[in-house]
């Protein structure tokens, strides 16, 4: 079974980014919606609960952060991540100083970006765990960070654990390949070309070795899919 989407609003004026920001949202396995202004904004509020929202600053209609006292007037219980290109540290403290949970400054780092919406969706309603994703016998636990299969854990090298936390969190969704070889090796380490097919491969070996009932699929031109066996 998949993991239950938890929902975000994504307040940004600039359609490019909002795209980037709700495809990367998307494939972590979050359903999204975006909003151009804080007027458009707060009338999704109205209407839907969102566990976070994602804010800009500078929107047409003003700064951001003068609204968050609104924004918790309507939904008291959402978290606020502030995510903007204001970066000084006298930015950085009115953000938080106005009530916000977080600010991240842009261009940011895609895994360290969706580190801190599970670290805010973890401390959220008195810091409700997030529930486990299991996709045949194997289970991963995304607050701990740890897979077992049918309870017992299952070990792996760390960046046969890094490729298999990055296929379970977009289980039954393609994996792209450069955002694949971004969580596992990161920005600014060189990879050879075949490192992560390499990589892939003994970590199918370890997956039907220990009977996990899971396969890893390749998506010719794309990327990498995880799925049940025989599904």
């Amino acid at each position: 079974m998949d993991t239950p989407k938890m929902r975000i609003l994504i307040v940004e004026d600039e359609p490019d980014m909002a795209l980037l920001i709700g495809r990367r949202l998307g494939r972590a396995g979050f359903s999204s919606d975006t909003a151009a202004t804080m007027g458009e904004a707060l009338e999704a509020l109205r209407s839907i609960s969102y566990d976070l929202m994602l804010l800009d600053r500078r929107l047409p209609d003003g700064d951001g952060a003068d609204f968050v006292s609104v924004i918790r007037g309507l939904r008291p219980r959402i978290n606020i991540m502030m995510v903007t290109a204001l970066d000084t540290n006298r930015d950085k403290v009115a953000g938080l100083d106005a009530g916000a949970d977080d600010y991240l400054t842009k261009p940011f780092n895609g895994p360290e970006f969706l580190a801190r919406i599970r670290a805010r969706l973890r401390q959220g309603s008195g810091g409700a765990p997030l529930p486990p994703i299991v996709v045949g016998a194997l289970s991963f636990d995304p607050n701990a960070r740890q897979a077992s299969i049918e309870g017992r854990p299952f070990p792996l090298h760390k960046r046969e654990f890094a490729l298999l936390e990055a296929l379970m969190r977009r289980a039954n969704r393609v994996a792209i390949r450069s955002e694949l070889i971004e969580e596992v090796y990161g920005f600014s380490r060189p990879v050879s070309p075949g490192a992560l097919d390499t990589l892939v491969s003994r970590l199918r070996k370890r997956l039907a070795e220990s009977r996990t009932g899971v396969e890893v699929h390749l998506v010719r031109g794309r990327g990498y899919l995880l799925t049940e066996a025989g599904a």
